[in-house]
Parts: structure tokens; sequence; C-alpha cells
């Protein structure tokens, strides 16, 4: 019989005791030598059917001997303390089901449990057959796992007794190193085969998110197919409403067209002279068919003729308008443009000032033996007489007030061309300005707009727009 790693079916219902007697377990020994195979013998009674999931298991009864005599019921008899429930069993094996139930032999049964599953301490134990359900429906008498002694039995060996019994122990211990070693295959295969199953297990997870995901695509697919469909149902009802309507129509000039056949074959039966008159009458009605069809071909002509010119004249209207507005915008540029070079030649002229003003200080201070970077910042007064009598020179004479003053005025003052107000000119004293806190930003006087302090030039340029 095939051990298996499923675990066997128990149940934490405490033991019934009515049915130990169904399974009677035969010839077993008060103790078995460690080391060993054990083989645990039963017999089937008729009151008891086996099943594909019932087993046998070892149950720990007491670590002392229990103090128990046995009975004519064994089952209920030998069942000592220690568990009270199948789901403590120490160690279990499957039991196989006979062919025939009804013969002799299906009722003796024999299991074997391998020597590295069994006990290695000296407690005592018992065989319980279990069926599928959890219940116990046999009990053995207690038994311990031990070596024999001198009190159980005498043994009388000869040499080649003993050299059998220590060939006997080599293949023995042969035999346990090669159940090691498989046990350690097994093991390790047992590993391998756990880590396959943890792997198969998350692509099984991927595969269902997989096909939760392509289920919702196929649901949200299937609502827009159904939605389709619903239109399509719909475009068919109209179209067969149409048809019907259509199929009425062709009916009544069917109906119309049979009344006249009608009346033409009257016509026709009737009177033989009228024939002359007919086929005249048909000559008419053709050329008035041809007539009324050039008729129709020419309004039809003329209509076509008057939306195409309709169509032409809309469209140069808009041609003309886009024109109109292209020019527009040509002539904005163009004014845009003669500003900008406007503002432009202002600029150049303004740096070509501010460069000679700047060269005609450099000349008077040279005059005067000054240096530019380290002269004091004086405001301009108006009892200094040089710059009184020249207005030419930005600081006046440098040789009219040498000993009332130690250094001339250094600024002129400036009239702003919108506000008229006052403001300093472009030569500055840079030793004041880095003793001076610098300004964080420029303020337009006239449309309160700010600017950098380090966009000094673009401000000038916006406040010299506003005169323009």
């Amino acid at each position: 019989m095939e051990e298996t790693v499923e675990d066997p079916p128990t149940s934490a219902v405490l033991l019934d005791h009515c049915h130990f007697s169904q399974v009677i377990f035969n010839s077993v020994e008060k103790f078995y030598v460690p080391g060993g195979d054990v083989t645990c013998y039963y017999t089937l009674t008729q009151q008891f059917i086996p099943r594909r999931k019932d087993w046998i298991g070892i149950f720990r009864v007491s670590a002392q001997k229990p103090n128990l005599l046995p009975s004519p019921d064994p089952g209920p008899s030998w069942h000592g303390v220690g568990w009270k429930t199948t789901r403590e069993y120490y160690t279990f094996m499957w039991v196989s089901l006979p062919v025939d139930l009804n013969s002799h032999s299906a009722k003796q049964q024999e299991v074997q449990f391998k020597a590295y599953y069994l006990p290695k301490d000296d407690e005592y134990y018992q065989f319980c057959y279990v069926d599928q359900d959890g219940v116990v429906r046999g009990a053995s008498i207690p038994f311990q796992f031990r070596p024999e002694n001198e009190e159980d039995i005498l043994v009388v060996t000869t040499q080649g007794e003993v050299e059998e019994i220590e060939q006997r122990n080599k293949e023995l211990c042969k035999e346990n190193q090669e159940l090691k070693d498989t046990c350690v295959s097994l093991q390790k295969q047992n590993s391998d085969t756990q880590a396959e199953l943890h792997k198969t297990q998350e692509e099984l997870e991927i595969l269902k998110s997989t096909a939760q995901k392509l289920e919702q695509e196929a649901k949200a697919q299937k609502d827009g197919w159904e939605t389709e469909l619903l239109q399509l149902k719909e475009q068919n009802q109209k179209m067969s409403s149409e048809n019907e309507k259509m199929g009425v129509r062709v009916e009544q000039l069917q109906a119309q067209l049979s009344t006249r056949e009608k009346e033409m074959e009257k016509l026709v039966q009737g009177d033989q002279d009228k024939t002359e008159q007919l086929e005249r009458l048909n000559k008419e009605n053709s050329q008035l068919l041809l007539t009324l069809t050039q008729q129709r071909q020419k309004k039809l002509e003329q209509t076509v003729e008057e939306k195409l010119k309709q169509e032409e004249t809309t469209t140069l209207k808009k041609q003309q308008a886009l024109k109109d507005e292209n020019a527009g915008l040509s002539k904005k540029l163009s004014e845009n443009k003669i500003i900008y070079d406007a503002l432009q030649k202002e600029k150049e002229r303004l740096e070509r000032e501010n460069d000679l003003l700047k060269r005609e200080n450099s000349r008077l201070l040279s005059y005067m033996g000054l240096d530019f970077d380290s002269l004091p910042y004086q405001a301009p007064t108006s009892d200094q007489g040089g710059a009184g009598q020249n207005p030419a020179l930005v600081y006046g004479n440098p040789y009219s007030g040498i000993q009332e003053s130690s250094a001339p005025s250094l600024l002129a003052v400036k009239k702003c061309p919108t506000c008229k107000s006052d403001f300093a000119g472009d030569i500055l004293d840079f030793t004041s300005e880095q003793q001076r806190p610098q300004p964080l930003c420029l303020s337009c006087p006239i449309c309160d707009k700010t600017f950098p302090a380090k966009e000094k030039q673009i401000f000038e340029d916006h406040v010299f727009c506003h005169s323009l």
C-alpha cells in the first residue's frame, strides 16, 4: 500500500466507544523492537463496510503502563488515557479495500508501518481503525517500542547464528542508510514540488486575474455589440416601415396603371374609327412628354446654374472679406513695424547721447585731475556759477569753482517727456550706488507696470513709449 502526503479525515468530537468493536485487531505484540517494520493484523466484522478514505493510526495511550485487563469486547476495554479525539494520532497508513467483501480473505486484512515512521520512545501506544468520517471503529491493546531483554525471552544462539545476525544487522544498517538517503531525496523532492506548486499557484493567480480582465473586456465588448445590435434593429425597423410605405405606394401606382390599361383596352375594343384618333393622341402625348421633359431639364439646369452662381457669389464675398482682413492685418503690422523702427532709432539716439555724455564727463574729470570711480556723489546746487554761465556743459566750467568747492556737481536734472517730473541723468556715482540700497523693481508712473531693477533700459523705453 502506497502512502500519501494527504492528511487523513479526522474529527474533533470526543470518542464514542460503542463503535470500537466493529474492527478487531489480531496478533498484537506486547512490544515491538525499534528499527524494524511493524505489521498490523485486523479483522473486519460483518456489520462494518470499509470505504476508500479509511485509515489505521498509532495513538499514544499513556506515559505509564495502563492497568487494563482483556475482555470479550476488546475494543472499548483497551482504550486508555492520553488521547481524546482522532486528531491526536502519531502516524497513520491508508487501508486497502478488499475486492470481494463476502470472502473470508477479505475479512482478514493487514497493513505495514515502516520503521522510520514509528515512535522512538518507550511509551504505550495502540492501533485504531478510523473511517473516512473520523469515527473510531476499532482499537487494539497497548504495546511498546523497546528492545527485548532477558526477562522477556531467553535466546540461545550459535556462532553461525551470530554471524548470520551480524550479516543481517549489516544489511539492515545498509537498508536503513538507503532509506535515510531515500527520505532525504524525498524531502528534497517534496520541497521542490512545493516550490513548483507555489510557482504554479502564482501563475494560476495571474491567469485568474487575466481571465477576469478578459471577462470584463468581453462583457464590455458584448455590451457594445448589444447596443450596436439595438441600433441596427431600430434602423431595420425604420427601413422596414419605409419599405412598407414604398410598397403601398407601388401598389397604388400599379392599381392606377391597371385602371388605365383597362380604359385603353376599352377604347381599343370600342369603335375602330377612333383608332387613328387614339394614335394621334398618343403621338401628341409623346410630344407633350418630350416637351415637358425638356422643360424640366431646362428648369433643372437653370436651378443648378443659379445655385452655382449663389455659391460663387458667397465664395467671392468670403474671399473679399478675408482679403480685407488680411489687408487690415498687414496695415497693422506695417504700423507696428514703423513704431518699432521709431523706437529702435530713438533707443540708438539715446544710447549715442549717453555715450557722448559719458565721454564728456570723462574728459571733464580728466581736466580736473579726478578719477570717476573715486569721485563722491553731490547733488547739483543752484548757486554754482560755472554751470549757470555755460548751460551747454553738464557740470559747468571745471576751472571756475575749484577754490570754493572740492568737486563739481555730477548730476544733471532732466525732464520726463510724459509726466514732466525731474529725475537724475545717466551719469551716476557708482560708489554712492553701492552704499545705497538698490530698488528691487521699477514702477511706471503712467500705467503702474513694474519691471525688475536689472531691466532699466527696458523700463526707460516703456516710459518713452507713452509719449508717442
